[in-house]
């Protein structure tokens, strides 16, 4: 077996890893990032861009490009690009693509195995739709693991010491929490719980919201229903966040960020830490339900715990940690990187897979990890009761039988109805599944013997069986969303996916310029307009003659079909334009 891959497939950010010379090392991107953004973007010439090319035309591109794709795994969410429809795993894979590519670059070698994160209280769809995300990207996984077991395991390899400790994990979209035991390089998780729609993207709504409001109180113009203008104000507020985690305050400044009556508006707020934390007080309270009910369930008090360790880019936020010093009365952790440490704890677990385990180093042995299963995982029965049959925070892989019986009379057949959830009835838990155990021998309600076996493999991945114990008929499904892709529908995915790696690289390269090339004549076009009185009539033509020419350029040009010689063609006429409206940009800032 090859080199076997860690990602963590983020909501806002990615990360890949990989165990070299018995270590876990981040592999940089195309770029030279450690992190690659999680965002897809469509270009109108039919181009596929991931990660930082993306995020940069965001702005200029907002309908067809697509953030937080994560927050839509296992659901039924699709959009419609060209006449293609992409549900939340084609688009996923594309990401993982670019992280494999990267990992093959970085490796020297072609790379096919590796092992996902996901959060703790992804649903088994939410796992399955992972995996499917992954095999479409071209790629075996062989394992999916929970983000906040796989940031102990990157702990876990350095500190082999006998230990509790609690892995705070706020993300860009989700927020777990879990309580883990190392000792003997043995990784129990003891509890988890979370928060399945609670991350940084919140904290930065929040913010993009008072801009909103406070913009719209001074110059009666809502931004949030300009889509170009929008993405910049949430790009701002994202960087706000960012700076407000350091400083004390923070300046917001969006030049010609809209007009109003042909006339510019600019967007200049001042935001400072206590206003942000008294925007998101409530985001950062949320924390602590989780908290409690993961100190409860392994049963122990907070002064048991030896660290905490805090994941995920939001847990820069000074709000957060003074939270998490107030639940857990220590000073949190910082000898791990919240962006990296999932990554690394899952090359950990791919290099252990792969048969080269990794030894901890104060344990001296290689390391296990017993992970959990998050939520209660049952069976309706009489009365429209949940009978659980795996208890939440059970170590998995598990298996459990348990015989029940029918409620009618002479039935000859009887649905399973499988839910996820800790509430008594079934109606107020989640419908994972069901299905229909036939041919049962007709006899007295009470009479017949059926079999139900629950059994979670070591993705936390749900199969479920009943047995008629009387004639031996039985049915088995895995749990998966009703949406989820069919064996075909992955193929023609993955299918779709290698056309799109064979891109040549000078249509990429064609493509990117050209999308610079749009902007630079978007932003002249603002300049001119904001700058009447102080541009003159000579200076005026020459910028307006060259943005022309560059123009002309542009619509000559397909990036699809282009060659060499036309993207030095639309280099050129770029670098003529820009420098003949750099004064002008200059003085307008844009």
């Amino acid at each position: 077996m090859g080199k076997v891959i860690g990602i963590d497939l983020g909501t806002t950010n990615s990360c890949a890893a990989v165990i070299e010379n018995d270590e876990p090392v981040i592999i940089p991107n195309n770029v030279g990032g450690r992190t690659t953004p999680s965002i897809v973007a469509f270009t109108k010439f039919g181009e596929i861009l991931v990660g930082d090319p993306a995020k940069r035309q965001l702005a200029t591109n907002p309908t067809r490009t697509f953030t937080s794709i994560k927050r839509q795994m296992g659901s039924t969410w699709s959009v419609n690009v060209d006449g293609k429809k992409y549900n939340p795993q084609m688009i996923s894979a594309f990401i993982l693509m670019q992280l494999k590519k990267d990992a093959e670059a970085f490796t020297g070698g072609p790379v096919k195995d590796a092992v996902i994160t996901v959060p703790a209280y992804f649903t088994d769809a939410q796992r399955q739709a992972t995996k499917d995300a992954g095999k479409i990207a071209g790629l075996n996984v062989l394992r999916i693991i929970n983000e906040p077991t796989s940031a102990a395991l990157s702990y876990g390899l350095n500190h082999g010491e006998s230990t509790k400790v609690m892995v705070y994990d706020l993300g860009g979209g989700t927020f777990e929490v879990s309580v883990i035991e190392i000792e003997d390089g043995v990784i129990s998780v003891l509890a988890t719980s979370g928060d399945n729609h609670l991350g940084g993207d919140d904290f930065d709504d929040r913010i993009a919201s008072y801009i909103v409001s406070e913009f719209k109180a001074s110059n009666q113009v809502d931004l949030s229903k300009d889509p170009i203008a929008f993405n910049r104000v949430k790009e701002a507020a994202e960087a706000a966040k960012k700076e407000l985690s350091t400083s004390e305050t923070t300046n917001i400044n969006l030049p010609f960020v809209t007009v109003k009556k042909g006339e510019p508006l600019h967007l200049d707020i001042n935001l400072s830490r206590s206003k942000f934390d008294a925007l998101t007080s409530d985001l950062v309270e949320r924390t602590a339900g989780p908290v409690r009910a993961a100190l409860a369930d392994a049963g122990i008090s907070p002064s048991a715990l030896s660290r905490v360790l805090l994941v995920g880019g939001s847990t820069r936020i000074p709000a957060v940690q003074k939270k998490v010093r107030e639940l857990t009365g220590r000073e949190p952790s910082k000898n791990i990187n919240p962006d990296e440490c999932v990554a690394m704890g899952a090359a950990i677990m791919g290099s252990t897979l792969g048969g080269n385990a990794i030894i901890a180093k104060d344990a001296g042995k290689s390391l296990l990890l017993l992970d959990v299963t998050p939520m209660s995982l049952s069976i309706e029965t009489i009365g429209g009761l949940s009978t659980v049959l795996i208890e939440r925070n059970t170590t998995i892989p598990t298996r459990v039988s348990k015989v029940f019986t029918t409620s009618g009379p002479y039935a000859s057949s009887v649905e399973i109805h499988v839910l996820q959830g800790e509430r008594p009835m079934s109606r107020d838990n989640k419908t994972i599944g069901r299905f229909m155990l036939r041919g049962i021998r007709r006899a007295p309600a009470g009479v017949p013997q059926i079999e139900v076996t629950f059994d979670i493999d070591a993705n936390g991945i749900l199969k479920v069986s009943a047995r008629d114990l009387d004639t031996g008929r039985q049915q088995s499904v895995t749990i998966n969303a009703d949406d989820r892709m069919t064996d075909a529908e992955i193929e023609q995915a993955m299918r779709d996916a290698q056309m799109n790696m064979g891109v040549d690289m000078v249509k990429r390269e064609t493509a990117d310029v050209a999308n610079e090339c749009r902007n630079l004549t978007m932003r002249v076009d603002r300049a001119l307009s904001a700058d009447r009185r102080n541009t003159s009539r000579e200076e005026k033509k020459r910028i307006k003659d060259d943005r022309n020419a560059l123009e002309k350029v542009m619509r000559s040009i397909r990036p699809e079909n282009a060659n060499e010689s036309d993207l030095a063609r639309l280099k050129e006429a770029k670098a003529v334009l820009e420098n003949s409206a750099a004064d002008l940009l200059a003085r307008t800032g844009m």
